[in-house]
């Protein structure tokens, strides 16, 4: 491979926006790696085939922080990682809006890191809403379930 080549590469990965790109030409082998991108993670649960359709009525990340009931209680993401409502895909999710819940209910798992972290509710109440989707990434800090007290 030429240096041309090369810096097309490099073009090529720069304008596509790809982490990472591989190309092997007999003998010759190349890898180009941007650095702004962390390696790339393998999850064990699968995603579904077609991503789900957005909520009809999503609410804006201010409302997120502050639940507009003083009788609610925003469960929100310890970690950074991947919202999963089930312990497996096709499973039934570990809690259902409208579901009464205690203290060590598992509500959901956020993946992170290759390591699934059970997130358990803190306070007793009913389910008043699930605030991502199944296999949404979440933050630090972001409300997962508004659990209205009872």
């Amino acid at each position: 491979m030429t240096v041309d080549e090369i810096r097309e590469l490099i073009n090529l990965a720069a304008e596509t926006g790809i982490a990472e790109l591989e190309v092997q030409r007999g003998e010759n082998r190349v890898r180009i790696r941007r650095a702004a991108f962390a390696p790339t993670q393998e999850f064990v649960h699968s995603a579904p085939d077609v991503p789900p359709p957005p909520p009809a009525e999503a609410p804006k990340d201010k409302d997120r922080d502050q639940p507009p009931d003083p009788n609610l209680t925003l469960v929100k993401s310890p970690i950074v990682g991947t919202f999963y409502e089930a312990a497996s895909p096709g499973a039934a999710p570990f809690v259902r809006v409208g579901e009464r819940v205690q203290p060590g209910k598992v509500l959901c798992i956020i993946e992170s890191m290759k390591l699934m972290n059970e997130i358990e509710a803190e306070t007793s109440g009913i389910i008043d809403s699930k605030l991502v989707m199944n296999g949404q990434p979440v933050e630090y800090g972001e409300a997962l379930f508004a659990i209205r007290a009872v």
